[in-house]
């Protein structure tokens, strides 16, 4: 029997806005940043629990002290116990009736409850000597039902219909694997596209994201409509036809004026809209996907919850899942939203952009395809080629395909050396 015995947290920002990675029509600035924990035992294996909940600077230490505030819930408890019925501590979390005033079940208490249980999910995984993707993929429909919270979601989904999902999926779990391993899983690169680089970096890097094999690339939209039109003309020139462009306007449009805007865009053979407007108003995404179809809406990487993506799913306001690994309460509400999409029969093409998201989130899309949903059709992961390097387990994405990683944990484990060099102390 061992017991958690240390919850470390850090305030970790990378500079990113000198360079202006990162930069799009609302975030003209961001310094990529990780509200990052770390989760010790006192068990012989010397394993530990890392995560971090992704902002953009300014802010980080607020997130921070949210994690923090969730130290005295996991001090002292028996980790075997814990780490076994992760899905009732997971609701033990959301369901604390004075933290969940602050939410309920979004916002940045909601982020620091994800960040503590994915944590526990890298800790579980180590423990296991497996990678998150494969963890996950080797439990049965009932074990992963048992994690997932279905209140409020058994107008759209119910524990039966899940379990009915997930029972499909097991015949062809091992050959899945097996082809994951093999293929990989496809990539899309948004390198080229951020707002603030010159055109002749945007052309550069258009290039060579052909060259490296992707075959869909982004930019970002919404500040300037000349802007837009002359950078999609330089980089649809640099790609050539077989190669998709999506963009994303990063929530910047009221609905009429991404309707109107996008009359414009559409010329350029538009893969999808990402974010056209204000996240939350699920009805504005659901005019703006019918006013522009057959272009698909793609969202999700600012969506609270599972409760939302359910209503975005039930109203056909979006085309496109983008899930985020931090955004909402870690791994458990993670599956409820996979959950989801595949009973709704749309594509999940998860949200990686940021520091330390393409590392978390790939875990999420393999399990998709091996347990899940069981299709790799028209789904993609976002890449950006940016801070890997600081992480134990970065990601091996080659070819145009992100390659299943085989180390055992998350892949969210920072070097202790870049934790302490970028590590903030006081503003």
């Amino acid at each position: 029997m061992s017991r958690f015995t240390d919850f470390q947290t850090s305030d970790i920002r990378f500079p990113t806005s000198q360079t202006l990675d990162g930069s799009d029509a609302m975030n003209p600035d961001p310094d990529y940043s990780a509200a990052y924990v770390r989760v010790s035992t006192d068990a012989d294996d010397g394993h530990e629990g890392h995560a971090f909940v992704f902002t953009i600077g300014r802010g980080n230490d607020v997130q921070v002290a949210a994690i923090a505030a969730l130290r005295e819930r996991l001090i002292g408890r028996n980790v075997e116990d814990v780490l076994s019925d992760l899905g009732s501590f997971s609701r033990e979390l959301i369901y604390d009736s004075q933290l969940r005033w602050l939410g309920p079940e979004k916002g940045v208490m909601h982020m620091a409850i994800g960040a503590v249980l994915n944590a526990l999910w890298d800790l579980r995984a180590k423990r296991a000597g497996l990678p998150l993707w494969k963890l996950l993929s080797t439990l049965s429909p009932e074990e992963i039902v048992d994690l997932v919270d279905f209140r409020y979601l058994s107008d759209a989904l119910t524990r039966e219909e899940a379990l009915e999902i997930l029972q499909r999926a097991v015949p062809g779990r091992a050959q899945r694997e097996a082809e994951l391993l093999a293929s990989g899983y496809p990539a899309y690169t948004t390198t080229p596209g951020w707002l603030g680089y010159t055109d002749e970096k945007l052309e550069r890097l258009c290039h060579e994201a052909v060259e490296a094999g992707f075959s869909l690339i982004k930019l970002k939209v919404g500040a300037d409509r000349a802007d837009d039109i002359r950078r999609l003309e330089i980089a649809r020139r640099t790609v050539g036809d077989d190669v998709r462009i999506a963009v994303d306007a990063n929530q910047h449009w009221d609905r009429a004026e991404a309707i109107d805007w996008m009359a414009d865009l559409a010329a350029f053979d538009i893969a999808w809209l990402e974010e056209p407007t204000n996240p939350d108003d699920i009805l504005a995404h659901a005019a703006i996907a019918k006013a522009i179809a057959p272009i698909p809406v793609a969202t999700g990487e600012h969506a609270a919850g599972r409760v939302m993506f359910k209503q975005f799913l039930q109203a056909d306001a979006l085309q496109i899942l983008q899930m985020d690994a931090t955004r909402v309460g870690g791994v458990n509400e993670n599956i409820a939203i996979l959950l989801l999409a595949a009973k709704f029969g749309v594509p999940v093409c998860p949200h990686a952009g940021g520091v330390g998201l393409c590392e978390a989130v790939q875990h999420l899309a393999m399990f998709d395809f091996v347990a899940v949903s069981t299709s790799m059709d028209t789904r993609v992961i976002e890449f950006v080629d940016h801070l890997h390097e600081h992480f134990i387990t970065p990601v091996d994405v080659r070819a145009g395909r992100y390659w299943a990683p085989g180390a055992s944990g998350a892949g969210t484990e920072m070097h202790i050396d870049s934790i302490r060099t970028y590590t903030v102390r006081g503003e």
